[in-house]
């Protein structure tokens, strides 16, 4: 029945089954996260690394994701992801005099970006391991 809805035979239903799976199966991997952090380039991921350093506003956000990260976000992934930290108690709106609305890390999404980054940390360790094994790869190389 997905493959109807998301328009089997096309492209684009791959590409919805695969977001889908990937979304069910990841929630799977760690019931007990509620933060949504996966990915390294998941918009809440890298939102919550820039307010680690300090209260931002969207386009603050934006440009210091581009310049770390070098991953583009549009208007939509940012402030969707904005709405869903603020929702989960992960950022914090701050007061401000002008139209611009900063955001600050509370507790509990700098817990969440720690559990995050160590999970990357973990995994990031084995691929060394296991790339130092390749025999394809110089010993420089690593």
């Amino acid at each position: 029945m997905l493959g109807l809805v998301c328009g089997h035979g096309t492209g684009a239903g791959y590409v919805v089954r695969s977001y889908v799976l990937r979304s069910i199966f990841t929630g799977m991997r760690n019931p007990t996260r509620q933060s949504g952090l996966q990915r390294p380039n998941d918009p809440p991921f890298l939102i919550l690394t820039s307010l680690a350093e300090g209260p931002k506003h969207g386009h603050a956000l934006a440009k210091d994701i581009e310049a770390f990260a070098r991953v583009k976000l549009g208007p939509g992934a940012l402030y969707g992801a904005i709405t869903r930290l603020e929702e989960r108690g992960l950022i914090e709106p701050l007061p401000s005099s002008d139209r611009r609305r900063p955001y600050r890390i509370t507790p509990a999404g700098g817990s969440a970006l720690a559990e995050a980054v160590a999970d990357m940390r973990r995994l990031a360790e084995v691929g060394t391991v296991r790339l130092r094994r390749m025999p394809a790869l110089s010993p420089g190389s690593l």
